[in-house]
């Protein structure tokens, strides 16, 4: 090769390598924590700040108090410097398992003095990109709450294969800085369907089924919501009404609360306070 042919080579390299430059996405910047105590994951590394959190005063969550004390007590640790699980809280629907852990987060950071507790919130749909926001988690000098509600994965969903390897396995395992709470309908996460389908498949059926109910067992406490009695569906209601004063006779209440349940069909948190609300609102009463 002579020497202007060469030269041309090595121009016309120079020329590719600096398009690529310009067309290579920015490098990502770790997030910056400092901004607010929570946040809402969006791909591909953006941490949006909250600056007020949609969250129910932990004294008014009534009727899971053993599920109320369980994680108060892990949370309290992990934000405290010592170990403490990954949690799933699982069960009834309305119970108040999203609604306990924004309140825990906040009482914690409340009441603990050295507390730097964070809460993230990550989307079902984007569990694919936890192995990347472990990696710049894993520097932060925050203790940090990672969270996910309604988390469950249907047939031909592969992710839930990266949460299993994120928060028990691989090569750096989970950051001491992180904890991971998910709530779910299901205790072990995946429909009965998908696991009789891999255990009719598989090599070895008694091994499918141990995969799939593994991904459970990466979480240290499982927390049982059940639906609630009547007495604690009314209790509910009255720890509402009493603390956003709104203004009402005890009798008349209770017929309204039961009447409302029964057109429901269901007891639960959610169905006390969407009776509060209208409760409220028939009276002309702000709820702030």
């Amino acid at each position: 090769m002579d020497i202007h042919r060469q030269q041309d080579l090595e121009s016309t390299l120079s020329r590719i390598a600096a398009a690529l430059e310009r067309i290579a996405p920015a490098p990502t910047r770790a997030p910056d924590l400092s901004t607010a105590d929570c946040f809402v994951f969006e791909p591909p590394m953006t941490l949006r700040p909250v600056p007020q959190v949609s969250r129910v005063p932990i004294s008014l969550l009534t009727g899971i108090d053993r599920a109320r004390d369980i994680l108060l007590t892990n949370t309290r640790r992990f934000a405290e410097g010592l170990p403490a699980n990954n949690a799933l809280l699982w069960g009834a629907r309305g119970m108040g398992k999203s609604s306990l852990v924004k309140a825990v987060h906040a009482e914690v950071n409340a009441t603990v003095p050295e507390a730097r507790l964070k809460l993230i919130e990550i989307h079902r749909e984007d569990i694919d990109h936890l192995p990347a926001l472990m990696g710049f988690l894993r520097e932060s000098p925050y203790r940090i709450v990672l969270f996910c509600d309604d988390l469950s994965f249907d047939h031909d969903d592969t992710s839930y294969k990266s949460l299993k390897a994120v928060l028990d396995g691989g090569v750096e395992g989970r950051p001491r800085n992180v904890v991971f709470y998910a709530t779910s309908n299901r205790r072990h996460l995946l429909p009965r369907s998908m696991m009789e389908n891999e255990q009719s498949t598989a090599i070895s059926p008694g091994e499918a089924v141990e995969e799939k109910v593994s991904l459970s067992d990466r979480f240290g406490l499982w927390i049982g919501f059940h639906a609630c009695s009547q007495d604690e569906y009314l209790a509910m209601v009255e720890g509402y009404l009493a603390a956003y004063a709104v203004p009402h006779d005890a009798q008349d209440a209770r017929r309204a609360a039961l009447e409302w349940y029964t057109t429901r069909g269901s007891r639960s948190g959610r169905v006390a306070w969407q009776f509060v609300q209208d409760y409220a609102a028939e009276r002309g009463h702000r709820i702030d």
